[in-house]
């Protein structure tokens, strides 16, 4: 890194001294722009249905207003407390709007159900208008909506960059305070603001220096980038640190900035570093299983006369069976059997996928292409979302002897088999993305593994339906579909 940054951050450090009146901290700033956006959000959820009341109902007059205000606040605690859930609070989420629209638009959907089912079993829906109903369901998306794209754009403008961004001190040694930087400048979006770096040694640590800058300056964090077979050295800091009110955080060298998300749990007594959660566990697990085998059974209804269709074609276009059964790499790295539409010559089939399938392959039927090129070889794979073997979305199911670079997909990405804590899918992160087809080199099927170990580490039901949603426009064909 350059003296520059180091120069700049350590000035900026020096610029903030404490004021007489402290000003208002980030660690409070953001709870109470947290706080002030739930207010808003009930504002527009309560104005919208007052705005439905005044233009369905005012002039009706046997409309009381009392049921129409409880079911007002009714939707307004239940609207707030499912935005929080689906923390749409977070303020992080400010510079994205395509997932804050997404979680908001579900979560209005969400209310909206409960309170039908509430009032179809309460036998109350007879007590409101339906169209002031409706009405107020579409003022209320419409406003909050607006409110966050606001937000949105006023968070980009970076109008809103110091009141959230953290700021902190990094203290230990310069290589490691440097690379944590770096690592800082990529991940932290504007978040973190670094004022002043100390480095050094145990011995050489200027910390009557580090405690004059937590008694002069606004820091929210200190960072100690302190190895960790240095134990002394960081106990001694720590208790150094330990009397002001920052934050401390231990950011180990090495293994400090190579975990993806560590934590830090208790097992009984004892605290220790959470290197990998068990993925898909309670309720997520539940939640997936429900939506692979809802969607499934719902899809192969609807397509049924299409995949009748298509057994019929495959029979009359070249000889051999309909259905192609191949053994690939499951949950656990378990062999499963994956179903898909025979595409190549009966003679021809590679069942352990020993040669990848190219552009223009001989190997390939008429038909087979037409398939390929729309992905509907892969339509049968819902019969194994059904038996269990598969999920809709997840990870592509590889063959056991598939390579790329001529190497074998284990040996040629170290993390490969991580891919497999979960189902395989018939669609995935990757394949939206644009890594599907041939794998010629080993950086190809790098980044389909990257794109899938990221959808394991960052599942939810909404990324499973976006995944979907742009399955069925965009990655059911494209150029690498062959």
């Amino acid at each position: 890194m350059s003296e520059t940054i180091w120069a700049g951050t350590e000035e900026r450090g020096a610029e903030r001294a404490r004021p007489a009146s402290p000003a208002l901290t980030p660690s409070v700033l953001p709870s109470l722009l947290s706080v002030g956006l739930a207010g808003l959000d009930a504002l527009v959820i309560a104005g919208a249905s007052y705005l439905a009341y005044l233009i369905w109902l005012q002039t009706d007059p046997y409309a009381e207003w009392q049921p129409y205000a409880v079911a007002t606040l009714l939707g307004t605690v239940l609207t707030l407390n499912a935005f929080g859930w689906l923390r749409l609070y977070d303020l992080k989420l400010l510079a994205r709007l395509g997932p804050s629209l997404l979680r908001l638009l579900g979560g209005c959907g969400a209310v909206a159900g409960a309170i039908l089912a509430l009032s179809y079993f309460s036998k109350t829906s007879g007590d409101y208008s339906r169209a002031w109903a409706g009405l107020w369901f579409v003022i209320a998306v419409a406003g909050l909506v607006v409110l966050r794209a606001s937000l949105v754009a006023l968070a980009r403008r970076g109008r809103l960059d110091d009141a959230l961004s953290r700021r902190v001190v990094i203290v230990g040694e310069a290589a490691h305070a440097e690379q944590l930087i770096r690592q800082l400048e990529l991940d932290s979006k504007r978040l973190v603001r670094v004022v002043r770096i100390f480095s050094g040694g145990p011995d050489t640590l200027d910390l009557d220096g580090l405690e004059r800058c937590l008694c002069e300056s606004e820091v929210d964090t200190v960072v100690m980038a302190i190895p960790w077979v240095e134990e002394d050295w960081a106990l001694d800091t720590f208790a150094r640190l330990y009397q002001y009110p920052v934050e401390v955080l231990l950011c180990p060298r090495g293994i400090g900035l190579s975990l993806t998300r560590p934590r830090v749990r208790y097992l009984g007594e004892v605290p220790m570093f959470t290197l990998a959660d068990r993925p898909l566990s309670g309720w997520r697990y539940l939640a997936k299983a429900v939506e692979d085998r809802m969607l499934a059974s719902l899809i192969l209804l609807l397509i049924a006369p299409l995949l009748a269709i298509i057994a019929v074609l495959i029979k009359l276009d070249s000889p051999g069976p309909v259905l192609f059964r191949q053994k690939r790499y499951g949950f656990n790295n378990r062999l499963i059997e994956v179903w898909k539409f025979r595409t190549m010559h009966h003679a021809m089939t590679d069942h352990n996928a020993e040669q990848l399938t190219q552009r223009n392959d001989p190997r390939i039927t008429r038909l087979g292409r037409v398939l390929r090129a729309y992905s509907l070889d892969e339509l049968p794979q819902f019969l194994n979302v059904l038996r269990g073997d598969m999920s809709i979305v997840g990870p592509r199911p590889h063959a056991v002897s598939a390579k790329a670079g001529g190497l074998l997909y284990q040996q040629a990405v170290r993390q490969y088999a991580a891919r497999h804590r979960v189902k395989p899918g018939i669609t995935g992160w990757a394949q939206i993305n644009g890594w599907r087809g041939e794998t010629e080199t080993v950086k190809q099927i790098r980044r389909r593994v990257q794109h899938d170990i990221a959808y394991i580490e960052d599942w939810s039901l909404w990324l499973d339906l976006k995944i979907i949603f742009m399955t069925i426009f965009v990655g059911f064909s494209g150029k690498n579909a062959f």
